[in-house]
């Protein structure tokens, strides 16, 4: 019986339109989840879309726009670009709307109640729109939000329920001491422990007036308030799986799993590794299992911003140049963990250099000879992945997926397939063939089955190239052009 995992993304607001950011972290996820099925396990993915709180409130209102109505039609442009980026076709669509996942946030809220752990009270804060969260004044630059500076801070001064995540701050210090690896990078988590340790937890803001902010889930016995939008949108990660009602699929993915892999950007650490792991500590649930933060992608080494004009548009990108190449930059040139700087013009050059040169050239060249001199089609190694028969450089690969490097593991296959060039050039098959056909064939056989091997480990990142070399080596046949260069 294989054995199952869970792996979700953050889920995206839909207050604007699916930009690249997203994308990488979709994408990432999709290769862990790619990579888990080939190593044979039962995988749960997971993604979806946030849409409730104050930012999507007002772009509804700003586009004239029932709020629901608004969501909607972002939904399905969030759903688009997970064909649009090869993503698996299995993947579990979440939505915050969904009436489950209320029923969920409502069960978990009255769970943290019953613990004494929610309160009310009156206060005032310095708030930004964009991280729908409240600012201290050392995380302010000239009175603005670090990570959205052209938001102007609001003061939310109300009453409202509060979490008390300041009781939790040993219980997460000692969980992290017993779980090192809970947070990839290591760093991140040592940001969380000098956090903690530093000014400490402070209790925060859960829900809103309904007054001034109706669109959220309604809180339980208080029709005057709504969820403030974190302490719902988390809950997905366990309401996805059928939670509360569905024992069975909540124990088999949450339970025996030891929870979820969460993909998240550097910019929710605090709301992932902090927030989240008290919420459940409160509801007597077990933690995540291990979340893995990604930096930023800017473009030009600015901040993408419509304002700017730099937004990427992930959509464009794949009409343009294919699904496949899209995933393979952002897997092969951003950066697993830091910051990277994203332009059209450097994946142009990329395109060319590694695809279109690179490996489109390569399995050109072998299919095109092995045609020619080798009697018949080598045996496919099918069930090659995983196992103990792959080469040094193939476990190479394996191992930098199970620690989440997806850029060191590309890494690893097209500095392979570059030594199979050399191997071409130094060996040169096609003059030995003119006077050996034996000893041609020879090397074009070890040729093809170390391209049988890199096909293998490839498909978790291109799919659809990965299927291609296959039928074409199965065939002995030169495929069509895998990636035409652009000029």
């Amino acid at each position: 019986m294989s054995k199952p995992f869970y792996i979700t993304t953050t889920l995206p607001y839909v207050n604007a339109a699916p930009h690249i950011g997203f994308a990488f972290e979709l994408v990432s996820a999709d290769i862990i989840a790619r990579h888990k099925r080939l190593a044979g396990y039962e995988v749960f993915f997971n993604t979806g879309t946030d849409e409730h709180g104050v930012k999507v409130f007002r772009k509804a209102k700003e586009e004239g726009k029932d709020p629901q109505t608004y969501v909607d039609e972002y939904a399905k442009k969030y759903r688009a670009l997970l064909s649009a980026l090869g993503i698996s076709p299995s993947v579990h669509f979440i939505r915050t709307t969904d009436a489950a996942h209320k029923k969920a946030a409502q069960e978990l809220w009255k769970r943290s109640f019953n613990a004494g752990d929610i309160y009310k009270k009156k206060y005032r804060i310095k708030y930004c729109v964009g991280c729908e969260l409240e600012k201290t004044e050392s995380e302010l630059e000239n009175g603005h939000c670090q990570v959205h500076p052209h938001l102007d801070i609001e003061i939310i001064e109300e009453e409202n329920y509060f979490f008390r995540l300041s009781a939790y701050q040993e219980r997460l210090l000692a969980f992290y001491e017993e779980h090192n690896d809970f947070v990839v990078p290591p760093f991140r988590l040592n940001e969380m422990r000098s956090l903690i340790r530093g000014k400490g937890l402070e209790d925060f803001s859960i829900s809103r007036l309904k007054a001034k902010m109706p669109w959220g889930v309604p809180v339980p016995g208080d029709s005057e308030q709504v969820f403030y939008v974190w302490f719902d949108a988390l809950v997905s990660y366990i309401s996805a799986l059928g939670w509360p009602d569905d024992e069975a699929s909540f124990r088999k993915w949450w339970i025996e799993t030891g929870g979820v892999v969460q993909f998240a950007g550097k910019d929710q650490i605090r709301q992932q590794a902090v927030m989240w792991q008290a919420m459940l500590m409160s509801a007597s649930l077990p933690p995540s299992k291990q979340i893995v933060i990604h930096g930023f992608i800017q473009s030009g080494g600015e901040k993408m911003s419509k304002s700017l004009g730099n937004v990427i548009d992930p959509f464009a990108l794949v009409k343009e140049y294919g699904t496949d190449a899209v995933r393979f930059y952002l897997a092969r040139h951003v950066a697993s963990f830091e910051d990277s700087d994203f332009t059209l013009e450097k994946f142009k050059e990329a395109y060319n250099a590694d695809l279109a040169n690179g490996i489109g050239n390569l399995v050109a060249r072998i299919l095109q000879m092995s045609n020619q001199y080798v009697s018949n089609p080598i045996k496919f190694p099918d069930t090659f992945y995983n196992s103990d028969n792959l080469s040094g450089e193939g476990k190479a690969v394996l191992t930098h997926l199970h620690k989440f490097e997806l850029n060191n593991a590309v890494f690893v296959l097209w500095n392979w397939m570059q030594h199979l060039d050399i191997l071409i050039q130094d060996g040169k098959p096609f003059e030995v063939a003119k006077t050996n056909k034996i000893a041609a064939e020879k090397q074009l056989i070890y040729l093809l089955q170390q391209l049988a091997e890199i096909t293998v480990l490839l498909e978790p990142f291109m799919p659809e190239t990965s299927r291609r070399i296959k039928t074409a080596i199965k065939a002995n046949k030169k495929p069509e052009n895998l990636f035409p260069r652009k000029e």
